[in-house]
């Protein structure tokens, strides 16, 4: 074997044993080639010896040991790069460990004293004695961070004299003890992908924190922070009114920004801002900013229609360089959401610091190591798109997302109002600065119809359900809530031709294939192509079926992560999927609530009416076990548009009304089934409580036994109702399917239904091929004709898939015929034993 030698020279291994350099104009054409093929095969090693003359003195053998200890040396020296980066990072991470150690130190011992403090007052004062004199002590976490100053005014020294005062007190909530920080929850203790994120505990309004590395420099870092609307989804714009430099170098600018409402129930917020912008004496650049309210005498704002203004106590950004390249950045946001401005229900929204984390906090951090890799990277993803423009994208969608659901008279919505029956709005846009962008994919002999768009949307509540599984199963199994019809109409404001599809199927349902396009670096959102088959139809072919396309944009789906808003967001988008092509986004937001206060029974998920009212809404004489079981409540907000010619706007609204309550009416239906409070219990009353179900117990029992010669299960009574209940409680998952051409599922009980990762709703939706592999489904035709003649066969263990894509493990399996009471084959009955996902 050849070795490796310095300078770039290599030596060359001959058949006596003695080794021989190569010449730098040999090592010049290798690495030539290299960059060009580092892995030849042997034809192609031979062909580079006659290609190239310079090489004819060299056997291919020793052009096979050259590559091999060239991607070796690319190798070692790839890994002692990435050593070296995870060395920095460590090493910095270090220290900021440190410095957090340090302020925690300090907290304790502030609390400490302030204990003794207090004991020490309190024993030399009588109780019935009120002395004020240990307040500012004793409540040390507010009293210095709102203290009285006299009024400042709106001259260049009032301005410099408040923004100084935020940087006082923005630094202390950095680093200091200004603010008492607890661990969030459900994250890991200690750094992790999203940093060091804590909440606040006991300080007016909700405050979040966290602290994590980036790979980018401060001023770069800061430069994006300061543009939040492209990386703060619910900021809807932040207009700059007026700069002041300053004389230490920075400058003072005041902004006033809004941010979209998350849900119909509530109105947006607004804020009257003074951001300051300064270097430190270390070099870390500063970005802190609060409100400017009437007390401080300075410039006002006045109050804007459909908006509530709140209050941003001191917050922003400490931004340092890290050796080695990248910053340390530690992010601040605390608010006043004033959340007496909303229904009672969701108060705790705008009262969870968890929520503000969640969603500005962490989506900083997030935003920003997304910038950081898109520029190490050049790659190209899926459908030739670099990861920049699929975050343009999905930023689009959601923003449309959020321009519908609030409908602001200045984006030229207006309502039509609803019909009395439900909480369904209808508005209609027919301003031309909408409509220029839907009008633009009728090309081609297509004539641009559309005058109008309409935006009808809806909020309900529902009890003990978790978003991301509710979110799961609205992406996988879309034909339990849409209607194939709506979706050809919505995707004939697009021209949909020939599609150049790509990437690989990762599920399908009811004529739906899904198709990955990008996600983010946290895994948390996903954004990719929803191929719906032969829903539509040709313009010049009414008679064939055509395929509609959409761009869908998902996230929240992590069911472990703490207070995460689900979101499902989609499109119809024609043939040329431009950058820029028009989007009229559509889809759900499922927004947590918070578990402390009682809630509604979970068997209403809409009646917004009664859940709209000031107080607790449970009901505990009616049985509702919600309010003291630790159950979770969300909201989810439904908003769709669709394009429409001006004349045909009252057959569009009713139409849409109509589809908006099929949906209503579809997500009640499933968030009831995938309740885990209601268990079997909710199931057992439909469809499992009629007597066909009771009847198909029985059968599978009897069939069981008379070709097993075994007893399945063990009841306590003979009553169908027993063998049904007992069947439904089998550990093992036990499953029927049709004896179909394509056999699908018909029957399962909850442990098949939780394997299988579905409800009894959506069972239908899947077929017996789909939860096997390959290996999987010729074992089962091989198999098949056995049961048909036997009655019966024993499965190896193996692996299947849910319908969520999962893998399941199971140590064997038996399948059987299932026989009517006229001993005719009704179905094939399959029970998974010892089931797991791997």
């Amino acid at each position: 074997m050849a070795m490796s030698c310095k300078d770039g020279k290599q030596p060359l291994n001959m058949d006596n044993g003695k080794y021989v350099r190569y010449t730098p104009e040999q090592v010049e054409a290798l690495e030539r080639l290299y960059h060009d093929c580092p892995k030849p095969s042997s034809i192609r090693r031979h062909q580079l010896i006659r290609e190239c003359p310079i090489l004819s003195n060299i056997e291919p053998k020793q052009i096979k040991v050259w590559f091999q200890n060239r991607r070796c040396r690319e190798k070692q020296r790839k890994e002692a790069s990435r050593l070296q980066a995870v060395n920095r990072k460590l090493t910095a991470m270090n220290k900021l460990l440190m410095e957090e150690n340090d302020r925690l130190q300090k907290q304790v011992s502030q609390l400490v004293y302030e204990n003794g403090y207090f004991r020490q007052h309190t024993h030399n004062t009588p109780l019935a004695t009120k002395d004020t004199s240990c307040e500012s002590v004793v409540t040390s976490g507010q009293h210095h961070l709102t203290p009285q100053h006299p009024p400042r005014d709106a001259s260049p020294a009032g301005l410099l004299s408040i923004a100084e005062e935020t940087l006082t007190e923005f630094l202390s909530k950095a680093t200091g003890t200004a603010i008492e920080w607890v661990q969030m929850p459900g994250m890991k203790p200690g750094p992790d992908s999203s940093g060091i994120v804590a909440i606040s505990h006991g300080c007016t309004g909700v405050g979040a924190r966290a602290c994590g590395l980036v790979g980018l420099e401060p001023t770069r870092v800061a430069e994006i922070l300061k543009d939040r609307p492209l990386w703060f989804r619910d900021c809807r714009a932040v207009d700059v009114l007026n700069v002041l430099p300053t004389a230490n170098g920075g400058t003072i600018e005041l902004l006033y920004m809004q941010l979209y409402a998350p849900t119909t129930l509530a109105p947006g917020r607004d804020f009257w801002l003074l951001r300051y912008t300064s270097v430190l004496e270390d070099g870390s650049l500063v970005v802190c900013e609060r409100s400017l309210k009437n007390t401080q005498n300075g410039p006002s704002m006045p109050p804007v229609q459909h908006f509530v203004r709140a209050e941003m106590l001191p917050s922003g950004y400490l931004v340092r360089p890290c050796e080695g390249g990248g910053s340390i950045i530690h992010v601040v946001d605390h608010m006043d959401l004033e959340p007496w401005s909303v229904p009672e229900v969701l108060r705790p929204l705008y009262e969870s610091s968890t929520a503000l984390a969640q969603k500005t906090t962490m989506a900083a951090l997030r935003h920003l190591r997304q910038i950081a890799q898109e520029a190490s990277q050049s790659n190209v993803t899926n459908w030739g798109r670099r990861p920049a423009a699929l975050r343009a994208l999905s930023q689009r969608l959601s923003r449309g997302f959020n321009e519908a659901l609030n409908g602001f008279s200045d984006e030229g919505w207006s309502m039509i109002g609803n019909d009395g029956m439900d909480d369904v709005t209808i508005l209609v846009n027919s301003s031309p600065d909408k409509l220029m962008g839907s009008n633009l994919s009728f090309t081609n002999g297509f004539s641009a119809v559309n005058s109008a768009v309409l935006c009808a949307k809806a909020s309900m509540l529902l009890q003990n359900v978790p978003p991301a599984i509710l979110l799961r199963f609205l992406r996988e199994h879309r034909s339990e809530w849409a209607d194939n019809n709506i979706d050809a109409y919505a995707a004939a404001a697009v021209k949909v031709g020939p599609f150049s599809l790509q990437g690989s199927r990762v599920g399908s349902s009811g004529g739906q294939v899904i198709l990955p396009l990008a996600h983010t670096i946290e895994h948390e959102e996903f954004l990719e192509v929803i191929k719906l088959e032969g829903v539509s139809h040709s313009p010049e072919d009414p008679m064939m079926p055509r395929d509609v396309f959409l761009l869908q944009l998902c996230c929240g789906m992590d069911e472990n992560a703490v207070g995460t808003c689900a979101e499902l967001i989609f499109a119809p988008i024609d043939a040329t999927f431009a950058d820029d092509a028009p989007l009229l986004p559509s889809g759900f937001r499922i927004i947590p609530l918070d578990s402390g206060k009682e809630a509604s029974s979970p068997n209403r998920t809409l009646d917004l009416a009664a859940a709209l009212e000031v107080g607790p809404v449970g009901n505990k004489a009616s049985g509702d076990h919600s309010a003291n079981s630790g159950c979770t409540r969300s909201v989810m907000t439904i908003a769709f548009e669709f394009a429409f010619e001006s004349h045909m706007q009252e057959h569009v609204v009713a139409m849409t009304r109509q589809y908006i309550r099929s949906i209503i009416s579809s997500v009640q239906r499933v968030a009831l089934a995938l309740s885990p409070h209601l268990g079997s219990q909710a199931g057992l009353r439909s469809p499992l409580g009629t007597p066909e179900a009771q009847t198909l117990a029985r059968w599978i029992c009897q069939s069981y036994r008379s070709y097993l010669g075994v007893e399945l299960l063990k009841s306590n009574g003979e009553g169908s109702e027993s063998i049904l209940k007992t069947l439904w409680h089998h550990s093992d998952a036990i499953m029927c399917c049709s004896l179909k051409a394509l056999p699908i599922f018909t029957f399962a009980n909850q442990a098949g239904l939780d394997m299988l990762e579905t409800t009894l709703v959506a069972l239908q939706d899947i077929t017996l091929e789909k939860i096997f592999d390959d290996h999987g489904r010729k074992t089962l035709c091989s198999e098949f004709p056995q049961i048909m003649q036997q009655g019966f066969t024993c499965l190896q263990g193996g692996i299947c898939l849910s319908s969520m894509g999962r893998p399941v493990s199971y140590e064997r399996a038996v399948a059987w015929k299932v026989l009517n009471e006229e001993e005719n084959a009704h179905c094939i009955c399959f029970m998974f034993i010892n089931w797991s996902f791997v």
